[in-house]
């Protein structure tokens, strides 16, 4: 029979070192708050009952954390009295009878489902609790883990250390797994004898080993176990987010010129195949098929490009772009709720807004589909093979039937029926010599005002 499990995550801090007006685990990494980070990874653990324990912001926290598949119950924690009491908040759904306890934490968004799979094996083997470690060359800080024979014998804080435990380099997470039947009457045992008066989960440790209970502990990526506390943090757990994912996805098979100037979304999708130039920006919801190439400099959020398709140097895909096979978007453009069809090409200089554009037509140098009169947004839709001249503004609502052509330069304001040419713009004058005339009344005026002056 499967274990069942419930993750208590802990999500109420105050934040002050953030310095900032929202709560930490609502900070995003990679587009997507930090608390959805670790949600995620506990469900990948097969979790999909939640105790979230949230004290500021707390139900924004509460909506941030909520993903499909997972139980979310949220619990108020009132008073901050440590670790130890922090769970407890939760008391109520520990009670329900799991057979393991998770605790983990909303400010550790780079933890995997790996660590959290071992520490729920350690609890199926046998263990009362285990004890989620990392191996670390900076050790300085963190509580030690002291293990003889194979068991976790004490957490050793570095103001307790000895001088031989200090050169122990396997630390505390603050990650632990307990044994659901026996977990409330082991967080009820944790006292606050302490100087600062609080009650820490670590003395679990103690108390089970107290009990005849067996305590254990599992290896964790140190990367994994990174915490946030300040800005700086939230830089480097960025950092570290991108370089994992880039790797994966160059593992996959997407060329990453300069991947280390490549910013992924948390669900960015790339196919086999596609190029990646330098200094691409990728925001949520973008998908990249196989074989497109996105050229440097250009910002894609909500869009899909299709196989083959061509995007930038210097281009940008906001929300529902969609670029059809084939087709291309230069630089300096800009697209926005548009589809492009099979083949069709905006190759430069062009916003194209709430619109539709038919396969192997080509949009030119400058044109503009006006779709926003201030009020309300209107849709431009252009057939197929149609011709767009240069400088021309489409104002929406209007159609281009197949095969079309629009002047350069036109203003187009009225449907345009397939295979027919239309044109709206004034016609050309020429004065004869009327330029030498302006140019010396020009003069004329700048010499008056110089000797006024």
């Amino acid at each position: 029979m499967e274990r069942t499990c419930l993750a208590v995550i802990l999500a109420a801090g105050d934040s002050t070192r953030m310095k900032s007006s929202k709560s930490k685990v609502l900070h995003p990494v990679a587009g997507r708050p930090m608390i959805a980070h670790v949600v995620e990874a506990v469900a990948s653990a097969g979790i999909s009952s939640v105790a979230l324990v949230v004290g500021r912001d707390a139900e924004d926290v509460a909506k941030a954390a909520s993903i499909a598949g997972v139980d979310i119950e949220s619990f108020l924690q009132k008073e901050r009295l440590g670790t130890g009491h922090a769970v407890l908040a939760a008391r109520e759904a520990i009670a329900k009878g799991y057979d393991d306890i998770l605790v983990t934490y909303g400010d550790v968004p780079l933890q995997t489902d790996g660590p959290l799979k071992a520490a729920r094996q350690g609890l199926a083997d046998g263990s009362d609790v285990v004890v989620i470690g990392f191996h670390t060359d900076r050790p300085t800080g963190y509580g030690r883990l002291l293990v003889k024979d194979g068991e976790l014998i004490a957490i050793r804080e570095e103001k307790d250390a000895t001088d031989a435990e200090r050169t122990v380099t396997w630390c505390n997470s603050g990650l632990m797994a307990i044994n659901g039947r026996k977990a409330l009457d082991l967080l009820s045992r944790i006292g606050n004898a302490n100087a600062k008066g609080e009650f820490y989960l670590t003395d679990l440790v103690e108390i089970a080993r107290s009990l005849g209970g067996r305590v254990t502990a599992v290896d964790a990526p140190e990367i994994e176990m990174t915490g946030c506390n300040t800005r700086a943090e939230l830089a480097v757990i960025e950092r570290f987010w991108q370089e994992r994912r880039r790797h994966q996805m160059m593992l996959s098979g997407v060329t990453m010129i300069a991947p280390e100037t490549v910013f992924l979304a948390y669900d960015t999708v790339i196919g086999q195949d596609a190029l990646i130039e330098p200094n691409v920006v990728f925001g949520p919801g973008a998908v990249i098929d196989s074989g497109a190439v996105i050229h440097a400099f250009s910002h894609i959020e909500g869009a899909h490009v299709s196989q083959g398709a061509t995007v930038g140097p210097f281009a940008r895909l906001r929300p529902g772009a969609d670029l059809g096979t084939g087709s291309k978007v230069g630089n300096f453009c800009e697209v926005k709720n548009g589809r492009l069809g099979e083949g069709a090409k905006v190759n430069h200089l062009t916003y194209i807004g709430d619109a539709v554009i038919g396969a192997g037509s080509n949009i030119g140098a400058g044109t503009i589909t006006c779709n926003y009169d201030g009020v309300n947004k209107s849709e431009t839709v252009i057939g197929e093979n149609a011709f767009i001249g240069s400088n021309s503004s489409l104002v929406a609502p209007v159609t281009i039937g197949d095969g079309a052509y629009i002047a350069s330069g036109s203003v187009i304001t009225v449907n345009v029926p397939a295979d027919a040419l239309a044109l709206g713009r004034a016609r050309q004058e020429i004065k004869t010599g009327r330029a030498t005339l302006l140019r010396e009344r020009a003069l004329a005026i700048k010499a008056a005002k110089k000797a006024k002056a």
